[in-house]
């Protein structure tokens, strides 16, 4: 092939030239895909509708609710609830010609018990038994506190009121700056917080510390609330026990207002194998919405695994991604469990070492294939939409444009920057830290590809693990956090914690991704109420008291994340060209380097500090501070003084005073 016709990702990264065949058999595949949806349904939007075709609707022209089921093995289906007395067998519905199931109420016969917030199910009679279960495309689910039955719930509310029209994702695009939260737990309450509580208390600190995106983890509807969200049982159901959908988008639109962009986590890589609540043997058969047999199951995660080469399984997936962007007008998706879509083995006990592994036989192409086609759809249905991909393989194109030989995604998250730094922490000692390393495992990542860094996310805040800065402290964090008192290991952690993040920062991505309460160092790891912890919130909700008290230390943790977070916004640092190095020192431990135009020069040494230390620029003239972690506000010791002025010498260097555990902003004057 001539070289001007090679797809981007093979003429641009020359390392991939031997498997161009395997990446232009997968951009035709997605090609010959995007045919197929067109001749099918006209254009990817209306392939993904089908959520207005299946559930529960109100049809005006024919006067009454329509529900509708795809269940294609199943031998019959009976639809029943508050509106008949929970009567298994007066209510059969009819199946069609492409194994789709439909009932008609009219309105005239049911306006008095087809009412909203009645509860409903459908009877599944078929190869695994008589069943009671939930409509797979019911729009809300909500459990019984006394029984704990779960049930579908008729959910009749006015249209909400938007007031978002005017917001634009334009900033979040350029440099997203993610504040990754938990609705449920982002309260101080011993229990469930809520989309209200959310959107009054929780929504203005975020404002405040100035990112400019909100990362929701577990709004879709899952019945175990200690498994974070990430085992879905009902997909197109904005999860019940935070409050209702219309204090969801008020949530949404008061981020809107704020000018905050809202993505969610989104899972589609695997199902709850649940049968009451979720997907799981549907129509009677295992390989409905589901591989059959073991390629079905998930080991790992306990859990089923989509067939995504089945046409109603993608329009099932891509209409939950249409619902989600449409009803509630979020404003993209981080796909979880990426590399667990990928691959048949779905990453498990693979280290990545080969190139080869992009493109073995142990690829799902199918799979691939609906990762393009997701993509597609997003930015065709809302092209300002932002998608990330948490894939911890390394799939090359993984970020790039589908037509460049790519899959589609607009970032990917640098998933080995957070184990870098817990590797670091568990494994080396202070002065062993290796300062070429750190560069390169900041900086190795490709470069037509952006990246969402991060120091650490919810997966180090989990019980099993440790926060960064309780790593760095550790039980110090309950007993010396006062102003009033000094300790070498909380000095210790509170600069480093500074140091990391900063660099994390401006190093790691052209985004950045923080999780809630971590940017003062929240002093708990996070576990869920459960049988092992006698189903206890102590651990499952964020101590604002604490970074409230101006007498702890938390406070100013909280400034220097909100100074740093400042930089970034004012000086748009993420959207900038990746840092220049500009002097690095193994043994003195200091590295500097340039990014948007100013100096950033960290001192990792734990012990000495350096006078009159050169430093190169690239251009010569007068310097000054804009900001110094070791200034007293952010726990320093003031060992600079802000208002001296640097001048180039005639090696075109300033020399600097540079403290030990500190980190220097400067900026030509």
């Amino acid at each position: 092939m001539e070289n001007s016709q090679k797809l981007a990702l093979v003429r641009e990264e020359t390392w991939l030239a031997q498997y161009e065949a395997q990446i232009q058999r997968r951009f035709d595949r997605y090609q010959e895909a995007i045919r197929e949806i067109d001749n099918f349904s006209g254009n990817i939007i209306e392939y993904a509708s089908v959520h207005n075709f299946y559930g529960i609707h109100f049809e005006p022209w024919r006067k009454g609710w329509v529900y509708r089921e795809w269940a294609p093995a199943a031998k019959q289906l009976y639809f029943f609830g508050d509106f008949n007395n929970w009567d298994r067998n007066s209510h059969p519905m009819k199946k069609g010609a492409r194994g789709d199931w439909e009932i008609f109420l009219p309105f005239e016969h049911y306006k008095d018990s087809f009412i909203h917030g009645s509860k409903v199910k459908v009877h599944v009679i078929a190869d695994n038994g008589a069943l009671d279960r939930i409509p797979a495309y019911i729009r809300r689910v909500i459990q019984d506190e006394k029984t704990h039955d779960v049930a579908g719930q008729l959910w009749f509310a006015k249209d909400f009121k938007w007031t978002d029209q005017s917001y634009s994702t334009k900033k979040s695009l350029k440099q997203p700056l993610i504040y990754e939260c938990h609705i449920g737990m982002a309260q101080e309450k011993m229990g469930v917080g809520t989309y209200q509580e959310f959107e009054e208390l929780t929504l203005p600190r975020i404002q405040a510390a100035g990112y400019n995106t909100i990362q929701l983890m577990a709004v879709m509807e899952h019945p175990y609330y200690g498994s974070f969200g990430y085992h879905v049982s009902n997909f197109f159901a904005p999860t019940s026990r935070f409050g209702t959908p219309e204090e969801l988008k008020s949530l949404v639109n008061k981020a809107h207002e704020m000018g905050i962009a809202v993505v969610i986590d989104i899972v589609h890589s695997h199902a709850i194998k649940n049968v009451n609540e979720g997907l799981n043997e549907f129509d009677g058969s295992e390989d409905q919405y589901f591989h059959p047999g073991d390629k079905g199951y998930h080991e790992a995660w306990d859990s089923k695994v989509f067939n995504y080469a089945k046409r109603e399984v993608q329009q099932f997936l891509l209409s939950n991604i249409r619902y989600w962007l449409e009803e509630f007008h979020f404003d993209g998706f981080r796909f979880d469990g990426v590399t667990s879509i990928m691959y048949h083995h779905h990453g498990l006990f693979m280290d990545f070492d080969s190139v080869a592994l992009y493109f073995d036989e142990n690829v799902d192409e199918d799979a691939i294939v609906y990762l393009q086609l997701a993509n597609t759809l997003i930015h065709s249905f809302k092209p300002q939409s932002i998608s990330i991909a948490e894939d911890m393989s390394g799939m090359p194109g993984l970020a790039r444009p589908i037509a460049e030989g790519g899959i589609g995604f607009d970032f990917r998250m640098a998933m080995g920057v957070p184990d870098f730094w817990i590797k670091t922490l568990k494994h080396k000692q202070d002065e062993e830290w290796d300062m070429f390393e750190l560069w390169h495992q900041l900086t190795n990542r490709p470069a037509a590809e952006r990246s969402i860094g991060y120091a650490e996310s919810h997966d180090q805040a989990l019980v099993g693990d440790q926060t960064l800065a309780f790593r760095l402290m550790d039980k110090e964090m309950y007993f010396s956090m006062s102003v009033l008192q000094q300790n070498l290991v909380v000095d210790r952690g509170i600069a480093l914690h500074k140091l990391i993040r900063l660099i994390t920062l401006t190093l790691g991505g052209e985004g950045y991704l923080n999780f809630i309460g971590n940017e003062f160092g929240h002093p708990d790891w996070v576990d869920f109420p459960r049988e092992g912890n006698d189903w206890s919130h102590q651990h499952a909700r964020r101590q604002w008291s604490l970074v409230d008290d101006p007498l702890l230390r938390y406070a100013h943790l909280d400034r220097w994340d909100k100074a740093i977070i400042k930089l970034a916004n004012d000086y748009q640092l993420l959207a900038s060209s990746p840092a220049d190095q500009l002097h690095l020192d193994p043994d003195k431990k200091i590295l500097a380097y340039e990014r948007a135009g100013l100096i950033f020069v960290f001192s990792f040494h734990p012990t000495e500090s350096f006078s009159d230390l050169p430093i190169h620029v690239k251009n010569p003239g007068k310097y000054q501070l804009l900001l110094n972690s070791d200034e007293t506000e952010f726990s320093g010791f003031e060992r600079l003084d802000g208002k001296v002025k640097y001048f180039t010498d005639e090696h075109q260097c300033i020399k600097m005073y540079i403290p030990n555990r500190t980190v220097l902003v400067l900026e030509k004057l």
